[in-house]
């Protein structure tokens, strides 16, 4: 999961290698690919999971910060990305579990109606963690945005699909590639809209947020 203003400006550095919508079936069409579900897209990355943990212990994939172990809920009412890239990855607890991934990079992302919430346990009893953006007019904008998805849905459009090209050529986001001979998808735009991701970890090059909310929820209170 871009406008206005730069307030709220966040840089980070990365280079490693997302339900309501039931728009259906793919239909190639002057090299356009109609409303699909983003998961159909990604289920054949999913398959590369036992490849991927022996190409990590290979040193083939680097993982570029130790997640915390627990996953958190993004969604958006919709993302607009020019250049988008998706790679078989995993990411590493501080216990040394490897978790397979869905690499999924976007090279320019402009995005409306953002939320971002996780579970946060204390002695107190349970919080939710609240980040919201891109609401009444304004857009969340990024470039070269990460995301290690666990889980998505949503509806797609892409423009000049790549399905199944071999995951180490992939070009259309920076440092998004996987080992070669995995699979890969690439397309050279992409409207993702109702979005809704289980995510380990996001990075981006930057992240502008014109109206960002941050706040404290007591109980579980997720973006959905």
């Amino acid at each position: 999961m871009l406008d206005k203003g730069p307030t709220g400006r966040f840089r980070t550095e990365r280079r490693h290698v997302g339900e309501r919508s039931d728009a259906g079936g793919l239909m190639a069409e002057q090299g356009r690919v109609r409303w699909k579900r983003f998961a159909v897209i990604a289920a054949p990355v999913v398959a590369m999971t036992s490849a991927l943990v022996g190409a990590t212990a290979q040193g083939v994939i680097g993982a570029s910060f130790v997640v915390s172990g627990h996953t958190f809920k993004l969604f958006s009412g919709e993302l607009r990305g020019r250049g988008i890239s998706l790679a078989p990855g995993v990411v590493r607890t501080k216990k040394g579990q490897v978790i397979p991934v869905i690499v999924t990079g976007i090279r320019r992302a402009e995005i409306t109606d953002l939320c971002q919430s996780v579970l946060v346990r204390t002695p107190v009893g349970t919080v939710t963690l609240r980040i919201t953006g891109g609401r009444d007019g304004n857009e969340v904008t990024a470039e070269n945005l990460v995301i290690d998805v666990a889980a998505a849905r949503a509806a797609a459009f892409l423009r000049g699909l790549q399905e199944g090209r071999d995951a180490s050529t992939l070009d259309e986001v920076p440092g998004v590639r996987g080992p070669a001979g995995a699979f890969g998808s690439q397309a050279r735009a992409v409207v993702l809209r109702d979005v809704r991701l289980s995510a380990w970890a996001v990075t981006a090059a930057t992240f502008s947020l014109p109206d960002l909310s941050l706040k404290l929820v007591q109980g579980e209170d997720e973006c959905f």
